[in-house]
This record gives structure tokens, sequence and C-alpha cells, in this order.
């Protein structure tokens, strides 16, 4: 669960999944301040693990694209189209598409050429990031003045491939104002979701993605104990964080992480007040690194000196309803009975009913985005698929919490694939509140 919507966050146009980290990484943080000699000595015996990322190639791209062509005919859909940096475009053509007010927008169709839509003093550019992808053979480039109708000029490009009355998905995440200005212009088209195209590609990951996430997870776990070894009483939420971007700086991804204490514990995306740390506080730290686009997304929680009775008891009732989860999930499965199998095991054990101490769903699907279909929740979200099931390859946050107000909340978070006879985590399990790190290899 993270603080923030999602980790990959990128200014303007990008090509690819390769941006170079910025803020994220140090902020203040200067290249001799990251010298092992200035590090905390578990810090600066971090390995560097970025050599171990392998790019995506043009021909996987295709290979999506192929899939996605495949979808909009079984959802009978003619064209998608993917606008203002989305994740999808990315995903598709190695491409975030964001010029603020200014339309760009990738148009794929089924059975058509596929063509970008984008301002005319962009084309240079945009000819330049299409060149090494998998549309360099294939896209034209639609262009536009700035007195000119992006929407209309969408609309011709889509008449001139035969679809002047065809169905048109639009990406889930594309801004109002676009997708309102489309239907208007183009009062013609019937204008759906893309959601079936676009998820339904994205959920299912391929052995190179769960690759570049099984790498994110390793780095940031390895992140994390770092710095729960660094920590001292009085350290600051703030000089935790800045520790934190020290460390992914130094295994050399682009990461980061909220951390909470004490009584903020109980809150599940914490708070930004300033908190202190004191011996005996206890913890939670969460959000996670960016591997070649895909992100991990893991909490731990433990404490700085001996933990409580009370503490070690939520504990291991958190564990096994993480645990129940792993059970729970496996290829036919609908979401939702995942979600129920973690929140009786904390019902039962006094901490209910329903959402009154698990406040939250179990989880979430990681890819792209931090959070993305599908989701372990009865009635799912956004009302495409309210009962989706689980299929092999298949990503998503496993990560069952109790959160007593005023006092304390303990939440696990691991990353967990689905595989054809079951599920596995991607990081080895919290063993226990006492050695939190102690199964970290």
């Amino acid at each position: 669960m993270s603080i923030h919507s999602t980790i990959s966050r990128r200014g303007f146009l990008s090509a690819g999944g390769a941006v170079a980290a910025t803020a994220v990484f140090a902020g203040a943080q200067t290249a001799s301040d990251n010298s092992a000699s200035s590090l905390p000595p578990a810090i600066a015996a971090l390995p560097v693990l970025s050599g171990q990322a392998k790019p995506f190639t043009a021909a996987e791209r295709r290979s999506r694209i192929a899939r996605a062509k495949e979808l909009m005919t079984a959802a009978r859909i003619d064209a998608v189209v993917l606008a203002n940096n989305t994740s999808s475009s990315s995903y598709f053509a190695g491409l975030r598409l964001d010029g603020g007010e200014r339309l760009w927008a990738l148009v794929i169709s089924a059975h058509a050429k596929p063509f970008l839509v984008c301002p005319a003093f962009e084309e240079g550019r945009a000819r330049e990031l299409l060149q090494d992808g998998p549309l360099s053979q294939d896209a034209d480039v639609l262009v536009w003045q700035e007195d000119e109708s992006p929407f209309a000029l969408l609309g011709v490009g889509l008449k001139d491939r035969g679809l002047s009355s065809g169905t048109i998905g639009l990406d889930e995440n594309m801004k109002f104002v676009f997708s309102d200005s489309i239907r208007a212009a183009n009062p013609h088209l019937n204008l759906v979701s893309a959601t079936p195209v676009t998820a339904g590609c994205r959920m299912i990951k391929d052995a190179h993605e769960i690759e570049c996430m099984r790498l994110a997870c390793r780095a940031t776990l390895l992140v994390y104990r770092a710095v729960a070894q660094s920590l001292q009483p009085g350290m600051t939420t703030a000089d935790v964080e800045s520790l934190v971007a020290r460390a992914y700086r130094r295994v050399g991804f682009e990461g980061e992480a909220s951390l909470n204490v004490d009584e903020f514990t109980a809150l599940p995306h914490g708070s930004s007040q300033p908190q202190t740390l004191r011996e005996g506080s206890i913890l939670m730290l969460d959000d996670g690194c960016v591997v070649e686009g895909y992100t991990s997304d893991i909490t731990r929680t433990f404490v700085l000196g001996k933990p409580t009775d009370k503490m070690k008891s939520v504990f291991d009732i958190v564990q096994r309803a993480q645990s129940a989860a792993i059970r729970a999930a496996r290829p036919g499965v609908p979401t939702g009975d995942v979600d129920a199998a973690a929140r009786k095991i904390i019902v039962d054990s006094g901490y209910g009913p329903g959402f009154t101490y698990f406040t939250h769903r179990l989880g979430h699907g990681i890819g792209l985005d931090m959070h993305e279909w599908p989701y372990f929740v009865k009635n799912n979200m956004f009302g495409w698929d309210q009962s989706p099931h689980l299929a092999a390859n298949m990503v998503l946050s496993d990560e069952p919490g109790i959160y007593i107000r005023g006092e304390f909340g303990i939440r696990l978070e691991d990353d967990l694939l689905i595989t054809e006879s079951g599920s596995k985590l991607l990081t080895p399990q919290c063993p226990s509140l006492d050695d939190p790190f102690g199964n970290v290899g």
C-alpha cells in the first residue's frame, strides 16, 4: 500500500521506461553525500543492482500490441485511444504522453495502421520518440495547429482508416476534458472504455515483467533492512526518508518510502505530521522502487527496540492472515475470496467485524502502476469487472493489517505472484516482529 498513487511519476513526455531519477532519489543529496565513507555502514554495504535490469525491446512491445488486437476483436472494439501520460502508452509503445492541456494521443486499431496525434510544433520530437519503438515503421503522425481541434483531427484519422462509425475504446485514465471533447467532436463514434483491452493485456505479466518486479522487490527489501539497521532514537521521519533515498541511490533504482511512527502507524496511509523515533517505537515503512518502469510495493512493520506482547500478538494474526491469502490465491479463484480468507483470520481473532480494524482491501494489482487491475476485494472497483477471477502470472499486493486507533497498526505487505497451481511471494515473508529482516538474503 503506497502512500502515493504511484511511484513512477514523470514530467512531460518520455520514451520508454528509462527515466533519470531526480528528486525522488535524493532531493538535496549530492554525489559526495552518497559516497561510501559518508553513509551508515549498512547502507554503504548495499549491492549495486541496477546492472541486472534488462530493457524491454521493440519486439516485446509488438507482441503486446498483437495481444491487444486480439482482445479488441473479442470485445468488438475497433481501436483504442491512449492519452495524457498513461502507463498504457508506455506498455504498448514505449511512450509516456503528457502535453499538459495539449492532446497527445496514440491510436491503436484492431485492423488498421496506428497513428499519433500531437501538436504541430512537436512533430519532430514525436517522430524521434517513435523511431526506436515498436511503431517506428507503422505509425503515422497527425499534427494540429494551436488554433485547430485535435479532437476533430483524431476523428479524421479514424475515418481515414474506415472507422467513421466504429466503436472506440478510451483509456480509463484519460482526462475528462479530453474524453468529453473527443465525444463532442465525434458524435458518430461509439465511445466505450478501453479497459478490457488495456487491463486485459497488462494484468497478465510475462517472464521479463516478473523478473523486473522480482528485482524491484529484492532491492526494496534490502533497502528497508539497511535503513532499519541504521536507525537511532531521536531521528525524525525526514531523517529516515533521507536514508531511504540514499539507500536507493546506492542500489541504483528510483525509489522512496514513507515512514510512520507509533500511533501514526494506525493510519493506513500515515500522516504528514513530523514524527520522531524513540526507543520502543513501532515503525511502518511503505512504498517501493522502479525497475524498467515496473514497481514494487512492500510494507514492513518493526520496532526500534523490544516489541510489547500486544504488538507481537497482533503481528502473529496479521502474518497468519497474509499466509491465508497465499493459500487461497490460485487461478480461477474470485479476487474477493482471497480478501475474505485473510479477513476471516483477523475477524475471528477479535479484530472485527468487517473493516473495523482491517480497514482496507487486501491488495491491488501491481505493474507499471503501483496500483492497477485487478483488486483483492469483493465487488472490485470502477465497474469494469465486478467479480474478476485470478489467472496465472498476475501480480498483486498481499497486505493485511490491523489498525488500533490511538495505539499502533501493523501491516505486512509483499507482492504475490499467481502461479499455474497456486501463488507465491516475490519476497520472503516477514518472519517475526523481533527479527523482521532475518530471512533477507
